[in-house]
Parts: structure tokens; sequence; C-alpha cells
């Protein structure tokens, strides 16, 4: 008898043992994910694979990137104590001495599971950033790309072409922030910085996209929110210089369509229109990007004063808050509404990618009266060697516009050439020359002086990418 119930109690813990084997998630077969490798450069919007769903499967990955500086930043501005020509008396101004040295390293972590046949989620985190130096959500969300957990094969027809997406993501608006660097996760772009006016923001709401047959579509409404929270909002108060204050928040508005076709094995041709728009904005998807741009501390000056108003270091002060040096944000209020078209060819090694934004919104908070900023750019990249691992490029990038209550242009001029070499599918190291210039600036500031006066930056940075 005692025989018996050790063989029962021996085969019910193999029976078990083999159910939770065969239970057990497991890792790396995921469906419909575009790549964190080399294949993911030049992979835009979604993609649909032919993985098979074999269970629950988890995802984990990570970016990192560090970059060694070398840039100087000039101005008009004279230097030391005087008195201004607009007779204010500066004392010991000048821009920060930049040192030819390592920058703070960033890196990315990403988790994920797919969850059932065509549905996945995904959360991604900044572990260290410029602007966050601490780990911080960067974002997270579901991925639908079939619909046969309510029925099998349900809508099958039509979910062989589509997605959906649901979170709080990264808005899809144009396709520039697919070659963009994104904290430390910076293989796809094959230069060092993003676009001078660089678009990234992450909001609440949901996208759906249809792509056949070299058609690209996609619609997504978001609630218009950086950050979420269910407080009353409160509108600003109405003065004579801000008579129309927002009274809501309204959703983000977002829309893609486009032509994306492999003509044959040498040439790729893609072409798409996006629209963003918000009639009573919250957040600035030109400066809601949680990581900061790559140029260190560019054009930012030391302690000085402003006749008897002391000015701090806008580096040293506090070192994750001036975190977009070397961008351009339009800084619009009240609403915005703004269209990007993005061309870009492909034949055999030889790449263009553009960009035309043409954006215009409030010229403030609590002002409807329009504003306008157009940006222009445009690159050229030549991939070459064995499975294209070493590329050279050449990118020239223009934004002008007014800003807020200017009555004259300006405009920012940058032009950045790079090589490259990936070591691997998973490691590239970057070489960029960059100079950048700032035109018809004013001289002052308020109560300080602008250091974007005549303002120019320039020099070599080297940048190393690990990606899994």
């Amino acid at each position: 008898m005692k025989t018996l119930i050790k063989l029962s109690v021996l085969i019910a813990a193999l029976s078990f043992t083999g159910t939770t084997q065969a239970q057990a998630p497991t890792f790396g077969q995921m469906q419909n994910m575009i790549p964190r490798d080399q294949r993911a450069i030049n992979q835009f919007d979604v993609k649909k694979d032919t993985v098979e769903f074999k269970g629950i499967s988890i995802d984990l990955g990570g970016a990192f990137a560090l970059q060694f500086q070398a840039m100087n930043s000039f101005n008009d501005q004279p230097n030391g104590t005087y008195t201004a020509s607009n007779g204010a008396t500066i004392t010991n101004y000048r821009l920060n001495n930049l040192e030819n040295q390592f920058n703070l390293p960033t890196a990315n972590m990403t988790i994920g599971a797919q969850l059932y046949d065509g549905v996945r989620v995904n959360l991604d985190l900044y572990l260290a950033a410029r602007h966050h130096n601490e780990t911080w959500v960067k974002g997270g969300y579901l991925q639908i790309d079939k619909l046969d957990f309510i029925k099998k094969d349900f809508l099958a027809g039509f979910m062989k072409y589509a997605t959906i997406k649901i979170g709080q993501m990264e808005n899809n608006y144009g396709d520039a922030h697919f070659r963009r660097s994104d904290n430390g996760s910076a293989l796809v772009n094959p230069f060092i910085e993003s676009n001078i006016m660089d678009s990234f923001t992450t909001e609440m709401g949901a996208e759906v996209y249809y792509n056949r047959n070299g058609f690209v579509s996609m619609f997504g409404m978001t609630n218009g929110k950086l950050n979420q929270n269910v407080t009353e909002f409160v509108p600003g108060t109405t003065t004579v210089a801000t008579p129309d204050q927002n009274t809501t928040i309204s959703p983000t508005i977002l829309a893609k369509l486009g032509f994306d076709k492999q003509i044959n094995t040498d040439l790729r041709v893609r072409l798409t229109g996006s629209l963003s728009h918000n009639s009573n904005m919250s957040g600035n998807p030109w400066g809601s990007e949680r990581a900061g741009s790559r140029y260190y501390y560019v054009m930012s000056h030391a302690a000085y004063t402003y006749n008897a108003t002391p000015v701090s270091n806008n580096a040293t002060t506090d070192l994750a808050a001036n975190a977009t040096t070397g961008r351009f944000s339009p800084g619009f209020g009240n609403w915005f509404t703004t269209v990007m078209f993005n061309p870009f060819v492909k034949f055999k090694g030889f790449e263009f990618f553009g960009t035309i934004e043409l954006a215009q919104g409030g010229d403030k908070k609590g002002v409807d009266e329009a504003r306008k900023v157009n940006q222009y750019a445009g690159d050229v990249v030549y991939r070459f060697g064995t499975n294209e691992k070493f590329y050279v490029g050449a990118r020239y990038n223009v934004v002008s516009g007014k800003l807020s209550n200017a009555t004259d242009k300006v405009s920012v001029n940058r032009f950045e050439s790079t090589v490259g070499w990936f070591m691997t599918k998973n490691i590239l190291a970057k070489l960029a020359y960059t100079s950048q210039s700032y035109n018809d600036y004013s001289q002052f500031s308020g109560n300080s002086l602008n250091d974007l006066y005549g303002g120019k930056f320039n020099g070599l940075m080297f940048e190393a990418v690990i990606t899994f």
C-alpha cells in the first residue's frame, strides 16, 4: 500500500511537472514586432509577419548609447563686464567652455509579451537619460493584429492588413521619428542627433493602421495630455495680453496616408503625408521628449549679472533642466496644426530621406492668433560592404519662423556629415561633424542676454550604440 501511494505521488508529481513545463512561457517568440537590431533600419509604422503563436512568450531587450563630444560654441555677444547697447550693465558674461569629454551614458529597457495569437504588449523604459537621470517609463501599448480572442477568424480579412495599437505611447506623426535617436536606442539613426525641430510626445490614445499593396494609412486619436491625471482643468487668467484662454483640453488627431513599394530588388519608394492637430492643446509635441538632445550644453552661458539681476549658469545649476540644447521648439500655445511630408528612396545602397514640416499654432498661451514655423531637411546615406555594414552620409536641416510676439523671422541651419560601422547587427559606431548657426535672433531677451544672438556651434561627436 505504501509502495502504491509512493508510486501515485511520484506519477502525480511528474505529471504536474510536465504540465507546468508545457505551460511555461517561452522567450523571443514575438509576432509582428520590428527587430531592435540592424534589420530595423528603414522600418516605418508597423509590420506583419508569419511567426507562429506557440503560447505566451516573453520579450526582453535593451539599448545603450555613449557619446564623446568635442563641440565649441560661439555668439556675437561681447564677453566680460561692460555696458550693453540698451544701457544694461553686464558683469562677467561668457558662454560656457565645454570640455572634450564623454556625455552621460543613456540606456533603455524593453519588456514585452506575446499574450495571444496576434496580441502582444510592450513597455519601454528610460533607465538613464539626459532629461531624467532616474529610471522613467517612456510608455507602453497593446498591439492587436488578430481578433481571434473574440472569435476564431473574426474579421480576418480586414485584420490581415490592419493593426490596432492602444496605450500611452509615442504618437505616430510623420516618418522622421522612425529615423531618430530615442535615448539609448540610436541604431536606426545614421546621424548623431535628430531634426532641429524634433516632434516627439507620448500620449494616451489609439491608432488604427491599414496597409495593403503599397497603400499606407493610419488614423489615431489621443487625449492630448503628456501627463495623465483626473484633476479639474483650471483655465488661465484672462488679461488684455492673453484674452483667449483655453477652457478645456482637446484630443489630438493624428492621420497618415502614403505609398510604400518595393519596385524591384534594387529600388524602394515611399512617400507619406501626416497630420497632427489639437484645438485646445496641453502639451507641446516639440518639447515633450523625456530624453534630451545629443548636443550637451551647447550655446549655454556661465553665471553673470544683468544690471542687478543674477543669471545662473544654465548648464551646471540643474544638469537635467536644460536638456534640449541645439533644438528648436516653436512654443505654440492654445492650438496647433502641423503637416509633415516624408519622401524616401532606396536604390541599392543609396538612400534619400526628406522632411517638409509646415506647422502653425497659437502665438502663445491665451492667444489664438496664428504663428507659423516651417522645417525642411534632407539626408543622403550610402551603405556599402557586406550586409551594408558601412555607411557615409550628410544631412542639411533648416527651421524658419516667428518666435512668440516677434515681428521678424528667425532661422536655424544645421549641416551634419557622418560615417558609421556596424561591427555586428547589434553594435554600431558613428563619427559625425556638425555645424549649426542661428540667424536673426535678438540681442536681448527680457532681463538677460540672448545666447543665440549670432550663435553658432560646431565640432565632432563619436557615438557607440548597442541594442538587442
